[in-house]
């Protein structure tokens, strides 16, 4: 694999993320929401996995004091299984427990078995349920805390 490079996510890769959202998300995040989160929200941060220019994955999380929650982890499907997605965890953990966040919570799919086991794999432990969560076909989500 070519050299992938971990970086904060700017506005020039709002587009690209966008694209990585529609492709891997049955209700993807509006161009909007992510220019709102990338541009002007303090508490939000998000980093771009590239590889020879192309963004291939990207992590969002929000900072709330001590808590970090962690809004999506995406990998284009042309990159995955070569550890993207760990790389970009790898990277968040260690940059927001800098800047002083002690737990990380997100939700996943409870039928996304792979996504489970990558969070179990850094520590994530079942914590609840949110019943009907995902509107697209209300499919329950659960509750991570690391």
């Amino acid at each position: 694999m070519a050299d992938m490079i971990i970086r904060r996510g700017e506005e020039k890769d709002i587009l690209a993320i966008e694209e990585l959202e529609k492709q891997c998300f049955a209700t993807p995040w509006s161009y909007e929401s992510l220019k709102y989160d990338i541009v002007e929200n303090n508490r939000a941060l998000y980093l771009v996995a590239e590889i020879e220019g192309e963004i291939v994955g990207y992590v969002g999380i929000w900072k709330i004091v001590d808590e970090g929650h962690i809004t999506n982890v995406a990998v284009s499907p042309a990159h995955r299984r070569k550890h993207i997605a760990s790389a970009l965890l790898e990277t968040l953990f260690r940059v927001t427990e800098r800047a002083g966040v002690e737990h990380h919570t997100l939700e996943v799919r409870a039928g996304n078995e792979g996504a489970i086991k990558l969070y179990e794999g850094f520590g994530f432990k079942e914590a609840g349920l949110r019943k009907g969560y995902y509107e697209d076909n209300g499919e329950d989500a659960i509750i991570m805390w690391r």
